[in-house]
Parts: structure tokens; C-alpha cells; sequence
């Protein structure tokens, strides 16, 4: 370099003709020399500097790599066949766990020349020259990546794809593609470029073939989409199948289901293939003339037709267990690199790393999977619940092709998922996934969250009162129109199901069993505050958000998140279960190839509820299949004596139906319900049974095809045991406290379980005696104008002060509070100031309305009622003929009295709440009465008759009867009025 600048200095001093240019020519020499020196130097101590940090760095990101040896590196390599099994309870064989991805291993010898050409020229151009690693490949990656350029080429060798499939996993990270390097240099040492090259092409994915599996390595994609050996490939088929791996569910001709996908579809695949060909005629594999060919080639007349799919006996266990399976051995493989499951849970990016780990494993290092499904109850439960006919019509609905763009009639059949656990143990007999496991609907509908409805009644508002001291079973609940405040937000105002109404007070039991909305919802308001949600839901694995805590509706169903039929049976177990909840588990235990137990499942117990609490509270579900919601069920089930508990569900606007049953051994979960939450209720029009009678129909079905298989076990014949600390005690039902005498006479006094620690202590004070009369049927406390002779002595009435402790002074109408059963004991119960039907009794200043339709019939007068809403009774009057004053002979709350026989009129009177009279109803004629005529021709004769007995008497005697015959009926009628007189003064005191 020296010598360089000190020729070309010295010809530039020939051209200059001063020594002064001479000397300012030595002197710039030699500055701009020893500046350049500078740079020289500073550039050598920098890329030595760079080198050192380089690999320094990289040092750093490969010190935890173990260095493999030739043994570990080939069973890495090579350890793609040996998959793991699948075993039933009682190690009874189910099958092998790769049943969705199909390999069929080749030996290179059997691959088509062409084919390797293709994948050389497109996945590794440099393969047959470099060390297992391409430096400026690598460079270019990291420069793409770091500018984020629109075009990434990527920088893997064969090699290093097969460290990254086989040894390493898919992690975009500095430290992952530092080992895959180190590694890629150390395979090379060991194998030769056939080796790799054949390993590469047995473990490389294609996507799928013509049965919609998905499939991996070159003779499975060959067959699976041409149908043709990996030999026989053509020039186009070749290049098709070599540019798959860079995008396999992109590029597959195939859809899920199997079929061709459409034209438009197909594209994106035959552009790969393109690619490739250009890039062999670049690389000088195929002339010109071959190339032309082949882009000119129908790709597509290839295909193969749709292949049936091979029948997979149990496609829902074998996926299901594999999810788990993949779950457990996660925390095994990160346990035994230090790694605990709280940190698996704190790191996505660790977690995420060792769930692939786990999932390599579960394929490839030949694991027996023990489950806890009993072989017998799965297969009775899949023949049972395919054999159901009564789930609902299929629904329709249009969706958009994510891979044709086009919209298309999709069908939505009711699912159904149901689990089956035994309650001791938690571990899962049997499930049901779903009606038909197909290609478009690989859904474990047993493992879906859906919303629970009312079955989370009896989890989370009875046996949470009944553990918080709030309720027992006979405690007396309200059910009325109530509007709930909730802070900052409008007040919820909830509804029973299908607004059919409210049910007054009635016993928690009786509001369990018949699923009363408001009643659950009061109930839940009056513990929320002690955060049952986190008390007890969390401990039965549901899944809350925050605002699940504080939400009301959570009492009749409304969480976040819902859970699945398998968390939902698992928490009911907890019931009948002496309130201790198991997780449960399918998976019994999983054995290593070299026979060493690296899983067992052991029941862990969670105390959520007391015994006392557990047993009332499935006391009171036996209800429910007794007198409740799932009465239906009584007619379906095939072994009597059973000591079933349960509870039905439904979902907002009818979308889920949910049973769950339990007897000492077994819990049963079932649901139905459509993928696209459609209206299970508006769906089935004209059919003969409602959504809740075709869940626990399908409920009895399971029931009694396992109970044929396992009597002892589903139909057994064992009773819950009551535990210690369980009472039986009679009480009021108006207050839920001792019986008082007034509620004795009442008639409504019942005995109930109770926990031995919250038996009332107190006496009744709900009812209060007194005067009363009937008013519409209601018991109304007499006014100081209501006529007595309505009024009856000693009667009942609500307290006052026991109205305003509870709140219910606030109705306009008390008979509210009346039940639908026995209503006829509570309407006798009057409520104070007069309040019933539409408020209290007020006095309009009118006599209240006439009684129509008064007829005899027999020897009984019958009215139609006044059309008044006071009225307290009726008069009845009666005259001896026509014309002849009305007397009055009786009264009756009713509407019908009972008179004499004989000639006579009649007519009523309704006499209000104040005292007033109608005015008279229709005259009722009783008997035959004379005309005017005849009572003329008989008064001529009687005339007659008494002038010849005149003849015939003494003179003294005549003149004695006169007047007495006029005086007669004047009399009679100044009589009567005085007796009416009379009595209105006697009865408006």
C-alpha cells in the first residue's frame, strides 16, 4: 500500500515545475497516508471487535446447549415412528395416539430423482456444498428481519429444519436459531447429505390428502394426493409436492373435508409449483423445453378423488385424550428442567415452549396412556345418544368460505355433550363429545363452555345459604315483582321463566324444585355480600371474571364465562360427594416406554360445603325429580328405587338445556343446544316434548343404557346417608319460625330438615286475630260500617310489624304473598288498612252493583255475582205473592241460598264493604199465583158467599170482620217495614 501512494506521489511531482509545489506535495503525503493508516487500523480493531462480541453473543445463547453425541442425535433424528398409545380403563387397548396425521416412512432409493432435484433447487440450493449452515443466508435473514422487509427468504438449510422440527421447537427467538445452527454444524459432522436428505424428507409436513387427514413425509403426500409412488412422480407433481412444505394448509389442493377445493382455491398452490420449476431451470435441473412443459401441465387432473375416511371407533376419546395428555406431560418435561407449574403459568413464552416440547414427546417417545374411561360405559353411551331421536330439527344459516369467498347453506344440528364421573374418585367413565364427529365439526361439545342457566341454582345461591346460616330447606322465600338496585346502574328486575308469573312465599325447597327465578335472585341478594361466588365457585374450578363476583344475575346463570358439561358434573359430585370437590381427571396414568410411571392420577379433595349443607341441599334436588322441573324424568326411567338428585337448566333465551343428576356413585352431566345458539324452544314447533323434557329424556337414556352395563354402579340401591347434625322440625310456613297457635289454626304449619345448628329458636309473630269478612275471596279486617252479619268473629290477619320487618308493607296488593298451593288457607288471612287485589278498599259513596241473573233452581236460588269489587255479601228477600211487600229472610257471602217450597217472590241484594245495598236483582218466581181476572171473579164470589152467610146469621153478629180483611195487608206491610227499619238501625251502628 506504501509503495502504491509513493509511485503515484511521484509522478505527480514530475508535473509540478516549483519546488514550493514539491514541498506541499511531500507534506499532504503524508498526512492523508498516516489518516488512511488510521482508518485501517480502527477498521481492524473493529471487525476484530465485532467478531469477539458476535461470538460472544452467540456463545452466550447456546452455554445451556448440551453438546449431543452421535447416539442422541440419531434417535432425535430418526425417532419419527414410534408414537405413543392409547389404552381404555383396565388396560384395554383403544389405539395409537397419531390417528389425525398419517406417515408413511420411504427410503431415499424409492424417491424420485426429480423430486430431490426439486426440493434441492427450492429449500436448499448450496445443499450438497455447505457445512449445515449457509453463512450469507443467515446474514440476509437477519437483515430482512431487522429492517422488517416485505420479502423474508429466510435462512434455514435442510439441515437446520430438521434440527428445528425434530430437536428444537417452532420458537421465533435469537437463542432457538443460535442452537439450531450449533446443531445443524454438528449433524453435519455425523451424517452424510443422503442421510439428511431422507431423514428431511420423512418428517417434513404436506398438508392434506384426498380424506381430509392431515399427512407428513414425501410417499404419504405422493399417495395421498396423486396416488402415485414417491418414484413415480412426474416433472409438475414433483415440483407441486416440493413447494407444499413452505406452506402447507395454504397450498394442499384438499379442503377439510377432503374434497378439491375450487379453482380460485387452487391457485395459490399451482403458483408454488411455478415458482419451483423456475427456480430448477435456474439451477440448470431441467431444460427449457422440460420447463415449458411442465408450466403448460394440467397440475389439477392429478388429484385425487375424495377418499373415504378410514372409521375411527372413538375420534372424540383418542383427540380428547391426547389434549390431555399433551397438558400433563407439559409440566413433567418443564418439572424435570426445573420448572415449576407456577412458572409455566407465569410465562406464556415458557409454557407455549414446553407444550410443543410435549407434544413432539407424546408422538414420538411411545407413551402408554392409561385413561379412566370404563370401555362398557363409553360404547353404551355413544350407541344411546346416537340413538336419541327426539334432540330437535336442524337448523340453517349462511356463512362465508374463508377459502372460496363464497357463501354457503351451512346445516346447525342440536349437540349434545354428557360426562359421566364417579363421584368417590372424580375420575371420568364416560363421555359423550357430540352427536357425529366429522371433518367440518371436531368440536368436544362435553369440554365446551356454555352458559349453565338455573343449574348453577343449587351450587351457588341454596347450598351457599344454607352454609352462610341464611336458609334451610323450609325457610320461607317471597316471590314477587322486585326490582333489585344494583349501584350505578339500573335496577335488575328479573322474571320467572316465560313470565309465568310470581309464586308468593314458598319454602326454599319448593323454589328449588320448580326453579323460581325471583326466588333464587332474592335469596342470592341476601348473601352477596359475603362473596359466595369466590367462596365457593372458584373451588369447583369455575372459570369467574371479576365482575362474576358482584353480579346478580350469576344466581340464576348469568357468569361470564359459563362451563363446561364436564366442570358443571364434577361440581354437582361436590353434592354427593359430603361437599368435597374433586377436579377429576380422564387420565389415569401414563407410562413411559421403559415402563417408569411418569404420571398417576391421585384425587385431590377440596372441602367446599359441610356434610349437613351437601345433604340438605340434594335433599332438596330429590325434589326436583320428584315434584319439580324433572318429573318427566320418573316416566323414563327404566330402574325404580333409585336415590336420584338433580337439577334442569335453561339458558337465556332458551339457547342451552341442561340436566345433572347424581346418586351416591355417579354423577350424570347432560346438555343440548345448538353451535349457533339458536332458540331450542322456537325451534321445536309441533313437537310433542319441550326442550327441558328432551334433555331429561336423553338423560334417562344414558341412565338406563349404562345401568344395563354396570347396575351396581348407575342403578344402585344405596341411599344418600343423612350425616349427624340433620334434624327434623315443624314450623310456620309464613315465617320459616316455630308455630305460633294463629298459624296452627291457620292450617299452614309443616315440618322440614333442618341443620341442627340454625333450627328456629323464636315463635311466629306473623299473624295477628281479629274480625274479618270475605272480600273478592280475600280475608279483609272489618270496618267500623260493614254490616255485621258478614263479619266474622276471631279471624286472621298479617301483622303489621311483622309486614314491615320483612318489607312486604310495601305492596299495594298482599295477595302477592299468597302461594299457588294451598291459596285457599292464606286468602283467609286478611291484611291490614284493607289492602287487596288493586289496593286498599275505598269508599266511592255508591251502592255497589246489582246481582244479575238471579234463577230458582230446585229449592236453591241462585245470582250472578255484583260486579263491584267491595262487596262483602248478599240479602235475600222473599213476598208471599205479587204485589205484597219484599221481607227479608236471610243473608249469604255466597251466590246461592237455599229457600222453601211453595208459591213465592224472591230477589237479592249486594251490600258493600261500607254498608250500602244494591238495588234489587230480577224477581224471582216461585210457583203458580191467579191473574188479576180471577182474583176478581173470586173476590165477586167470596162477596156472594159472605152476603148469604149474612142472611143466614144472627143480626149480632154481623159487622164483626169489618176491616180485619182491609186492615190485613196494611198491616202486614206496616210491619214489614218496621222489621227493615229495624234491622238497619241494628246493623249500621
Amino acid at each position: 500500500m506504501k509503495e502504491f501512494f509513493h509511485t503515484f506521489w511521484s509522478k505527480v511531482k514530475t508535473t509540478w515545475t516549483t519546488g514550493k509545489i514539491q514541498r506541499s506535495s511531500r507534506i499532504t503525503y503524508d498526512v492523508v497516508w498516516n489518516i488512511i493508516l488510521f482508518f485501517i487500523v480502527v477498521g481492524f480493531i473493529g471487525l476484530f471487535l465485532g467478531l469477539g462480541v458476535g461470538a460472544g453473543y452467540f456463545a452466550s445463547l447456546v452455554k445451556d446447549e448440551p453438546i449431543r453425541s452421535y447416539e442422541s442425535m440419531e434417535k432425535d433424528i430418526y425417532n419419527y415412528e414410534e408414537t405413543s398409545k392409547l389404552y381404555f380403563a383396565d388396560s384395554k387397548y383403544i389405539g395409537d395416539i397419531r390417528s389425525d396425521l398419517h406417515r408413511e416412512e420411504v427410503q431415499l432409493k424409492d424417491i424420485s430423482k426429480t423430486l430431490l432435484d426439486a426440493v434441492i433447487a427450492t429449500e436448499d440450493e448450496y445443499f450438497t456444498e455447505h457445512k449445515g449452515v449457509v453463512p450469507k443466508a443467515i446474514v440476509r435473514a437477519i437483515i430482512q428481519e431487522a429492517t422488517n422487509s416485505q420479502t423474508k427468504t429466510g435462512g434455514s438449510t435442510l439441515t437446520q429444519q430438521i434440527i428445528k422440527n425434530q430437536i428444537l421447537t417452532n420458537e421465533v427467538s435469537f437463542d432457538r436459531k443460535a442452537k439450531e445452527i450449533l446443531l445443524a454444524l454438528r449433524l453435519e459432522r455425523f451424517f452424510t447429505k443422503d442421510q439428511i436428505l431422507e431423514a428431511y424428507l420423512n418428517i417434513i409436513p404436506y398438508g392434506r390428502d384426498a380424506s381430509g387427514q392431515n399427512i407428513a413425509g414425501i410417499q404419504t403426500a405422493s399417495k395421498g394426493i396423486f396416488n402415485v409412488d414417491a418414484k413415480d412422480l412426474n416433472l409438475p407433481q414433483a415440483a407441486f409436492l416440493a413447494g407444499l412444505p413452505q406452506g402447507p394448509s395454504i397450498y394442499t389442493p384438499f379442503q377439510n373435508s377432503g374434497k378439491v377445493k375450487k379453482k380460485k382455491a387452487l391457485q395459490p398452490g399451482i403458483n408454488r409449483m411455478k415458482t419451483v420449476l423456475k427456480r430448477m431451470l435456474d439451477a440448470k435441473y431441467i431444460s427449457k423445453k422440460e420447463y415449458d412443459e411442465a408450466i403448460a401441465y394440467d397440475i389439477t387432473k392429478d388429484f385425487r378423488k375424495k377418499m373415504k375416511n378410514p372409521h375411527d371407533t372413538y375420534p372424540y376419546l383418542t383427540d380428547e385424550l391426547e389434549k390431555r395428555a399433551i397438558k400433563i406431560l407439559t409440566t413433567v418435561l418443564a418439572e424435570k428442567d426445573g420448572h415449576s407449574a407456577k412458572d409455566l403459568a407465569d410465562d406464556d413464552k415458557l409454557k407455549k415452549q414446553y407444550m410443543i416440547l410435549a407434544d413432539r414427546s407424546l408422538r414420538m417417545d411411545g407413551y402408554k396412556i392409561h385413561s379412566t374411561i370404563d370401555k362398557k360405559i363409553y360404547n353404551a353411551m355413544q350407541k344411546a345418544a346416537k340413538e336419541y331421536k327426539y334432540y330437535g330439527p336442524d337448523r340453517t344459516y349462511q356463512e362465508k368460505n374463508a377459502e372460496t369467498g363464497e357463501m354457503e347453506t351451512k346445516k346447525d344440528p342440536v349437540q349434545t355433550g354428557i360426562v359421566m364421573t364417579e363421584n368417590n374418585t372424580g375420575r371420568i367413565l364416560g363421555f359423550v363429545g357430540g352427536r357425529e364427529y366429522s371433518l367440518e365439526d371436531q368440536v368436544n361439545y362435553s369440554a365446551s363452555r356454555r352458559p349453565v342457566g338455573s343449574t348453577i341454582k343449587p351450587l351457588l345461591v341454596y347450598a351457599a345459604a344454607i352454609e352462610l346460616g341464611k336458609v334451610q330447606p323450609g325457610t320461607p322465600i317471597a316471590d314477587y315483582k322486585r326490582s333489585f338496585p344494583i349501584p350505578g346502574q339500573k335496577p335488575w328486575t328479573p322474571s320467572n321463566y316465560v313470565s309465568t308469573g310470581y309464586y308468593g312465599i314458598v319454602p326454599a325447597r319448593e323454589a328449588l324444585a320448580q326453579s323460581y327465578n325471583l326466588s333464587a335472585a332474592s335469596t342470592y341478594v341476601d348473601i352477596i355480600d359475603q362473596n359466595p361466588a369466590e367462596k365457593f365457585l372458584e373451588k369447583m374450578n369455575f372459570r369467574l371474571s371479576p365482575a362474576d363476583y358482584s353480579n346478580l344475575s350469576a344466581s340464576i346463570g348469568g357468569t361470564t364465562y359459563g362451563a363446561s358439561v364436564e366442570e358443571n358434573t364434577m361440581a354437582f359430585s361436590t353434592l354427593a360427594n359430603n361437599g368435597d370437590f374433586i377436579k377429576g381427571s380422564m387420565i389415569d396414568k401414563i407410562v413411559s416406554k421403559d415402563g417408569d410411571v411418569i404420571y398417576e392420577y391421585k384425587p385431590k379433595k377440596v372441602q367446599v360445603y359441610s356434610p349437613q349443607t351437601s345433604y340438605l341441599t340434594l335433599d332438596m334436588m330429590r325434589d326436583v325429580i320428584r315434584s319439580g322441573t324433572a318429573t318427566y324424568l320418573n316416566g323414563y326411567l327404566n330402574n325404580s328405587g333409585v336415590d336420584w338428585a338433580g337439577k334442569t337448566g335453561t339458558s337465556q333465551d332458551h339457547q342451552d338445556a341442561w340436566f345433572v343428576g347424581f346418586n351416591p356413585n355417579v354423577t350424570i352431566g347432560a346438555w343440548i343446544g345448538y353451535d349457533k345458539n339458536f332458540n331450542l324452544k322456537e325451534s321445536c314447533v309441533g313437537c310433542s316434548m319441550n326442550h327441558t323434557q328432551r334433555i331429561t329424556k336423553l338423560w334417562a337414556d344414558i341412565v338406563n343404557a349404562t345401568s344395563k352395563v354396570n347396575p351396581e354402579l348407575v342403578a344402585t340401591k344405596d341411599k344418600f346417608k343423612r350425616p349427624d347434625g340433620i334434624v327434623e322440625r315443624s314450623y310456620c310456613l309464613i315465617s320459616g319460625m316455630l308455630p305460633s297457635d294463629l298459624c296452627k289454626k291457620a292450617g299452614l304449619v309443616r315440618s322440614d330438615l333442618f341443620n341442627v345448628k340454625h333450627v328456629p329458636k323464636k315463635t311466629d309473630d306473623s299473624l295477628i286475630s281479629g274480625s274479618y269478612v270475605t272480600v273478592n275471596g280475600k280475608s279483609v279486617p272489618a270496618g267500623p260500617k260493614t254490616p255485621s252479619e258478614f263479619v266474622k268473629g276471631d279471624g286472621l290477619a298479617f301483622n303489621p310489624e311483622f309486614l314491615k320487618r320483612k318489607g312486604y308493607d310495601k305492596l299495594n296488593d298482599i295477595s302477592e304473598l299468597y302461594p299457588r298451593t294451598n291459596r285457599h288457607l292464606w286468602e283467609k288471612i286478611g291484611a291490614p288498612g284493607g289492602k287487596v287485589n288493586s289496593g286498599t278498599l275505598k269508599d266511592d259513596g255508591k251502592a255497589p252493583g246489582v246481582p244479575v241473573s238471579a234463577k230458582a233452581s230446585g229449592s236453591t236460588l241462585n245470582w250472578g255475582k255484583s260486579g263491584s269489587n267491595d262487596v262483602v255479601g248478599y240479602r235475600i228477600y222473599r213476598a208471599d205473592k205479587p204485589g205484597s211487600a219484599f221481607q227479608l229472610i236471610g243473608h249469604t257471602t255466597g251466590t246461592s241460598y237455599s229457600i222453601s217450597s211453595g208459591a213465592a217472590l224472591y230477589h237479592v241484594k249486594a251490600v258493600d264493604y261500607f254498608g250500602r245495598e244494591s238495588k234489587p236483582s230480577n224477581e224471582v218466581k216461585l210457583g203458580t199465583f191467579d191473574d188479576g181476572k180471577d182474583k176478581e171473579k173470586e173476590k165477586k164470589e167470596k162477596e156472594k158467599e159472605k152476603e148469604k152467610e149474612k142472611e143466614k146469621e144472627p143480626e149480632d153478629d154481623k159487622g164483626k170482620d169489618d176491616g180485619g180483611n182491609n186492615d190485613g195487608e196494611d198491616g202486614e206491610e206496616d210491619e214489614e217495614d218496621i222489621d227493615i227499619i229495624g234491622f238497619n238501625k241494628q246493623h249500621s251502628k
